[in-house]
């Protein structure tokens, strides 16, 4: 089996990490000029780093280096992790990455305060029936029976300004409450179901693999999945690298382009497979990993819903402006 190299950039782990004065950087991330296309199709491949959150979802790029996907487009991946999504933009932006997966929020978010953005490939979306990945837990005992229950409550998100508090938001509207008076609270979410139990906090939004854990306490209740609830079909990651990294390097973006479409794909079709990986890459018991369910995997990407998101971030004050897609996407 293949060994992936991983990286934990400390200085990546924090979420408020800002998006401005972003310096340049070398396009690998690693002060090496990556192969060229002809130096890669004679055997040499080319070095990039991609960025992740240590989420259930992120073992696709882990599967598609062990099943040797991204070698076969010529690639040699580096995984480096971040605590959320958000704190990739600016290492993606000044060259310490080539590539980022965390929610199109922080993407549209990062465009909207003037870096230079482009949106590679999907990654993947809330389930559209059935089970989802993520949701909002409560006690059983809280009185929390709907989304708008969440006014002048606490609920623990990973990180402010996100798909989390904007969907919540939302939902919260939507039952009938005033949005700006539902409280929130960032916390690992790791820590999330010992807070709940303590009372510390009244809900939490948590993704795989913490929700099937969340769960398994009798106690707790889920309230709903809240990405599906507000947006049907809402793609909750999408792999993005820097406008300059693209135009500099457009042979290794579309390489890169079509290995995380295929190794999505493989992932999807053979979950079972790729979560035995998840034990030794994200320290799981593996009953927790057997158990757990991974989000719907693939490499399109959803303009429609990142459209909606971009008109309820614009609506709720996170960002000022309705993003341009075509200028964003790579096509």
């Amino acid at each position: 089996m293949k060994s992936s190299r991983l990286s934990l950039l400390s200085a990546l782990a924090v979420a408020g990490l800002a998006l401005t004065a972003c310096s340049s950087g070398s396009p690998s991330g690693t002060g090496e000029a990556p192969a060229s296309g002809s130096e890669a199709a004679a055997g040499e491949l080319t070095q990039v780093t991609v960025g992740l959150v240590p989420l259930a979802a992120s073992i696709a790029v882990e599967y598609g280096i062990q099943e040797g996907i991204f070698e076969k487009h010529g690639l040699d991946v580096e995984i480096a992790l971040a605590n959320a999504g958000a704190a990739m933009l600016p290492a993606v932006s000044n060259g310490q990455m080539d590539f980022g997966v965390g929610n199109p929020l922080s993407v549209l978010t990062a465009v909207d305060q003037g870096l230079d953005m482009k949106i590679v490939a999907g990654y993947c979306n809330s389930a559209d029936t059935g089970e989802d990945t993520s949701g909002v837990v409560t006690r059983g005992d809280s009185g929390i029976e709907d989304y708008g229950d969440l006014a002048g409550k606490t609920t623990s998100i990973n990180a402010l300004r996100t798909l989390g508090d904007l969907t919540l938001m939302d939902l919260a509207e939507q039952g009938g409450s005033d949005p700006a008076d539902v409280k929130f609270a960032e916390m690992p979410f790791q820590d999330m179901p010992a807070q709940l139990e303590q009372g510390n906090t009244d809900a939490i939004w948590i993704p795989e693999p913490f929700l099937t854990t969340a769960l398994e306490d009798p106690d707790n209740e889920l309230l709903g999945y809240s990405f599906r609830d507000s947006i049907e079909g809402m793609p909750t990651m999408v792999t993005f690298t820097s406008g300059t990294f693209a135009e500099e390097n457009p042979e290794t973006v579309e390489q890169f382009q079509e290995a995380i479409t295929e190794a999505l794909a493989a992932t999807d079709e053979n979950n079972d497979e790729a979560k035995k990986l998840l034990p030794e890459f994200m320290n799981l018991p593996e009953d927790v990993a057997t158990a757990l369910k991974l989000d719907e995997l693939g490499g399109e990407v959803r303009e429609d819903q990142i459209q909606a998101i971009g008109e309820l971030a614009v609506k709720y004050g996170f960002i000022d402006q309705e993003p341009d897609l075509d200028a964003m996407i790579i096509q």
